[in-house]
Order: C-alpha cells, then structure tokens, then sequence
C-alpha cells in the first residue's frame, strides 16, 4: 500500500498446507481486475505449519510467495483453536501496513464470492468518504453458548458466563471498514480472548457501543453449505461451498451466465 491504497483487501485466512484452494480462489473470485475501475487486492494469512513434514510445507509456501507475491505469515502455530490470534494478527497487519484501504472482507476458503455483488451492491466505490464503523454479514443475535466438553464449540461457563453471546458477525464472512481496525485492536487490550474469532470480535465491538450493520438482503451472506445454482448465487454475496473442489467449474459457468444475461449497454 506504499504506492496506492485499494478499495477493497480480501483477507483470506488459509492453512499453510492448502495450496490448492489458493490457486483456486486466484484464477477465480480472487482475481485481480474483476470490477473495472475497482482497485481490489487479495492476501493469503497462515502462521505457522505443524507436525513431522512442517519443513517442506513451509519451503513449499515461500516458493509460492515468491511466485504470487500474495502472502502473509505471521509467527503463531496456524490452527483452529488460534483463529483469534489469527484474526488479531490480520488486523494488526492492515493497521501497520495498509490502513489506507477502504474496506477490508474477512472470507474462508471454502467460500464463493460475488465480488460484483459486494462491490456495487454493498459498499458502492462511488461513495465519498467510505462507510465509518461499518461491519456486515451474516449478524447472530442470542448466539447458543455451548456447554457440553464434546462440542467443537465448548465454552467453559468460567470463561464466558450468561446464556448467550453477545451479538456478532458469522466469521465465515465479514465486511468491515478500515477505521474500524485500530479501534477493535483498541477495545481487544480489555476484553478477556476467547478461541471463537467471531464471537470475540463481536464482543470487541460491543465494548465499542458499535452494532453490525445489515446487509441489504439478509440472505445474500451464506454461512451454510450450499450446492450451485446459478439463480440463487446472483442473489448472493458469499456462500459456503458445499464441494469447495468445485469452485474453477462453478466460477467459470457464473462468470458465463452472468454475461450472457447482462442488458445491452
């Protein structure tokens, strides 16, 4: 961002392994140029790779950096039970390195995006100045706070008392405005962390007194797996893929249809 400041940075958190679903997302929704005029940009998030072949991972995730010049790695073990540091860690590096951008979407990697959609429908690049305190998404409210030891998602009651979460954004997803960064950093130094990386940087916000806003479609963020069908993803902003395998095939006929429907100009 030394040269220009873009309108839009897809952050896109990613296992150190999975090269496959980064080559996926650069010839498709992550594809530099895609809105013309629309200085968009896209960056790669790992920490750091584990177990007996983390050496030849990481000597195969510096060849693709320097082939792609697309990614971050910061100095934490790259797993679920981080994604808060993770995310903290994506925050802190916007703040230092890119805080001119407008916009800033947290996305998945099993994700579909219409980055069209987003871009014209959601945040309009011809608005001056960009949204303030601005986050959307697929909005949680009365979050369940799970309690069983078995559950994926087990909140000891020592660590988060009350029945419910406070309201946030489901972070397969999440689009946010740049000033909003240092001020969760900000509210972060006070509130207590916890592994689920949504759900603290929902309760990040409401030590901020800021709510989400909502999409103009409350469907068009899509935490759920999804099978492909052309109509309903036009209507969409993201969807959960459910064969992320399949995102060159479905991008292609999208793209396809998506032209052929377009009005004469």
């Amino acid at each position: 961002c030394r040269e220009m400041s873009p309108f839009l940075i897809l952050m896109i958190p990613v296992a150190p392994a999975d090269h496959a679903a980064r080559d996926a997302i650069r010839k498709t929704w992550g594809r530099e140029g895609l809105i013309p005029g629309v200085i968009i940009w896209r960056i790669f998030y790992v920490g750091l790779p584990q177990g007996d072949r983390a050496l030849r991972i990481q000597a195969a995730l510096e060849k693709e950096s320097r082939e792609h010049r697309d990614i971050v790695q910061k100095d934490f073990l790259d797993s679920y039970r981080n994604l808060t540091i993770k995310t903290m860690m994506i925050l802190d590096w916007l703040a230092s390195y890119c805080p001119g951008a407008s916009y800033v979407m947290k996305i998945d990697t099993d994700m579909f995006l219409n980055v069209d959609y987003l871009v014209n429908k959601v945040l309009d690049p011809r608005r001056v100045p960009p949204k303030q305190d601005f986050m959307t998404g697929r909005i949680i409210n009365f979050g369940i706070i799970r309690r069983d030891p078995g559950s994926k998602w087990y909140m000891p009651l020592a660590l988060y008392p009350g029945c419910f979460y406070p309201q946030y954004v489901s972070g397969v997803s999440y689009v946010f405005s740049t000033d909003l960064v240092p001020k969760i950093l900000q509210a972060s130094q006070s509130v207590r962390p916890i592994f689920l990386e949504d759900v603290y940087v929902g309760m990040c916000l409401q030590q901020l007194g800021i709510h989400p806003t909502y999409p103009p479609d409350s469907s068009s963020f899509s935490p759920f797996p999804t099978a492909y069908n052309r109509c309903r993803f036009l209507g969409y902003v993201s969807a959960t893929l459910a064969q992320p395998e399949q995102l060159l095939q479905i991008w292609q006929d999208f793209q396809r249809e998506t032209k052929e429907e377009a009005p004469p100009h």
